[in-house]
């Protein structure tokens, strides 16, 4: 019974151990599109940032 209980929680741990690391892998790849956007529009802002003639 104790081995399929250590059994159980070693797989709950890992499987809380992949969801944080997709969380950081998530997050890394959304700062990064913010940032390659950011560089864009500071290099570009006309382009990105085009005002409506009134």
């Amino acid at each position: 019974m104790k081995f399929a209980l250590a059994i159980v929680a070693c797989l709950c741990l890992q499987g809380c151990a992949v969801v944080a690391v997709a969380d950081a892998v998530a997050s890394t790849v959304i700062y990064t599109g913010k940032t390659v956007i950011n560089v864009i529009d500071a290099v570009t802002p006309d382009i990105i940032n085009k005002k409506k003639k009134d």
